[in-house]
């Protein structure tokens, strides 16, 4: 191979290998392929400089190639720039979507903070910025339920919440603030909904119906809007021990709703406030474990207090102290897996720290329907070494 095709080779091969982006920088260091970027100082002006004398070197050398060559040449930077394009355009759709997502989540922000308003058309379709004559077809396609649809199961899963958790509110307040004009009325589709009236719903829940029922709205708000965690939003803290009274809840996870109604019944008669008391869910087992009898979790609430059982199972114990990772969601901390799933997948392997020996755990800060939706936080605990 004589020297002129030894130059033509070695420039394939640096085409071939993708160093064809460098060899476009400008003697200035400012051009890539007409995106402007910073002029380059010391070394790095003198590497785009060589780069520049190279490809001033390559250009005399296929001069007096033959075509073929030539031809070549002139086919990788072609395939170069579509591929450029290419990712360009693929940047410029994940914003638009990213943006798209940004309007439609303030919809359901905005939702949130006025179940007790109209929530009209044309209020909600002020808030996402888009035309009313499009905005219902927009918002069905994105979350597979209609707008009014969302509003009721919003509206009811509100009003579930209360009568389970909250007895001190009567049912006709809570039929009101639903959206019904009578309680009779509200009592009809909540019994259509869950298969109980709402007084028996109170006094004994079943849990199973209740969670199909609100599977779309679970769908729309936590599955179709995902939360992406960044290395940004973990912080690792120095936990101090806390003294905590529990109630286990063993076995099947339908069933979890009558044991924290239970738990909410004794710290009340207790007088351990979540306002003075914090909250905590200790972990187990898997959210979905093979078994659903293998379900565990740990109910706790902070207390120095000697414990009054008042003939339910609580136990005392401790959540111990010492270094974690800390994640904090804000929004549906319904289902805190995903972001479970974001430390353990993503954040530990690449931190280079180790779990120590406690479950996973969180402490609930705000509790939906006590703030909007949106507004309740928990905090993410992984036990560090």
């Amino acid at each position: 191979m004589d020297f002129t095709a030894r130059i033509i080779r070695c420039a394939e091969i640096l085409i071939a290998a993708g160093v064809l982006e460098l060899l476009l920088i400008g003697v200035d260091g400012t051009q890539v392929c007409g995106e402007r970027r910073a002029p380059s100082a010391g070394p790095e002006g003198d590497q785009a400089v060589g780069r520049a004398a190279l490809l001033v070197l390559l250009i005399v050398v296929a001069m007096f190639c033959d075509p073929l060559q030539n031809r070549k040449i002139e086919r990788a930077r072609q395939i170069y720039v579509r591929l450029a394009g290419a990712a360009t355009e693929d940047r410029t759709m994940k914003a638009a979507l990213q943006n798209y997502h940004a309007r439609m989540q303030r919809v359901l922000d905005h939702i949130d903070r006025h179940l007790d308003d109209d929530l009209d058309l044309d209020a909600l379709s002020s808030v996402a910025a888009y035309s009313k004559y499009h905005f219902h077809r927009q918002f069905t396609a994105t979350f597979g339920l209609s707008v009014h649809r969302y509003i009721q199961l919003a509206r009811m899963k509100r009003a579930s919440y209360r009568l389970a958790y909250r007895d001190a509110q009567s049912i006709t307040d809570i039929a009101m603030d639903a959206g019904y004009d009578a309680p009779d009325a509200f009592a009809r589709a909540f019994r259509q909904r869950f298969g109980q009236s709402p007084s028996s719903f109170r006094k004994s829940p079943d849990w199973e119906p209740w969670l199909a029922a609100f599977g779309p709205l679970d769908t729309a708000r936590s599955k179709l809007m995902q939360r992406t965690f960044t290395t940004d939003d973990v912080t690792i803290r120095d936990v101090p021990p806390t003294r905590v009274a529990i109630m286990e809840h063993r076995g099947d996870p339908t069933t979890l709703g009558a044991t924290i109604q239970r738990f909410i019944a004794w710290r009340k008669a207790a007088g351990l406030h979540p306002k003075t008391s914090p909250t905590f869910n200790v972990w187990r087992s898997e959210r979905c474990p093979a078994s659903a009898a293998d379900y565990s979790v740990d109910l706790c609430v902070g207390t120095d207090q000697p414990i009054k059982a008042n003939g339910e199972q609580i136990k005392a114990g401790e959540i111990p102290g010492g270094r974690c990772a800390v994640l904090r969601v804000v929004g549906n901390t319904d289902n805190l897996e995903p972001a479970a799933l974001y430390l353990y997948r993503d954040w530990l392997p690449a931190s280079g720290e180790e779990a120590r020996d406690f479950p996973i755990y969180c402490q609930r800060i705000s509790f939906f329907p006590e703030v909007p939706e949106h507004e309740a936080v928990a905090e993410l605990f992984l036990p560090l070494k």
